[in-house]
């Protein structure tokens, strides 16, 4: 005996994750990473979350403040180990400090231009800055070298990392590049050091940098100690 068709079930949809700031946040690094800052857009982010961009506003006020949150997780990805004792044990956790920094520029690239630049002036920057200057205090003990060798290190480590993530062989190129040939007739130095100036020498150029930094200010610390001894009679 024939039966008539069966119905069918409607296919039950999978309920969609709920939206939360962290979610949130995690999918818009995707979208940055994916797109570029300059495209970066609420309506996009909705569309990758599945939702409509004005769901986006009950958890971040403004696209500003949004960003502002990315640019949280990144610094708060980076470890600032507390002070330790002694010049060398704080001078490794200096260096720890910043190459955890550079690894997360290269973590997030497309999003590190905005870091560079965050004046950082919310709770968790204010905070990052301090746990930094405590570091820097703890290394070289003097309040107005610690202030100028963080602002140096600074300018180093941001420039440093713009470079490698968005800068040299990476960045936008002349309209018209010149061709090989102007360059081997005109421009012997730049054919002997172009070697070096390729991604497996990075970091050891990084490393002669920071090196010369933290000597630098070590030596500073060290001479204006010996200045403020009192002079033996």
């Amino acid at each position: 005996m024939k039966t008539g068709p069966r119905s069918k079930t409607p296919a039950r949809r999978q309920p969609a994750a709920p939206l939360t700031q962290q979610r949130i946040v995690a999918a818009a690094l995707d979208e940055v990473q994916a797109g570029g800052l300059a495209a970066f857009s609420t309506r996009r982010l909705g569309q990758r979350l599945g939702c409509e961009a004005m769901s986006i506003y009950h958890h971040f006020r403004s696209k500003q403040h949004l960003l502002d949150a990315l640019v949280e997780h990144a610094i708060g990805s980076v470890e600032v180990p507390e002070p330790g004792v002694g010049a060398a044990d704080n001078e490794a956790r200096m260096r720890r400090c910043v190459h955890s920094y550079r690894a997360m520029a290269r973590r997030w690239p497309a999003l590190f231009p905005l870091v560079a630049v965050h004046r950082l002036n919310m709770p968790s920057g204010v905070r990052f800055v301090e746990s930094i200057l405590r570091l820097m205090n703890a290394l070289l003990g003097d309040v107005e070298l610690s202030a100028r060798h963080f602002r140096t290190l600074g300018y180093y480590l941001n420039g440093a990392c713009l470079d490698e993530t968005a800068g040299y062989a990476r960045g936008p190129s002349a309209a018209e590049p010149v061709d090989d040939a102007l360059i081997e007739r005109e421009c012997p130095s730049l054919i002997a050091a172009a070697p070096y100036f390729k991604e497996a020498h990075w970091d050891a150029t990084f490393e002669l940098g920071l090196a010369a930094l933290l000597d630098a200010g070590l030596a500073a610390a060290r001479a204006r100690a010996k200045s403020r001894k009192p002079a033996r009679s």
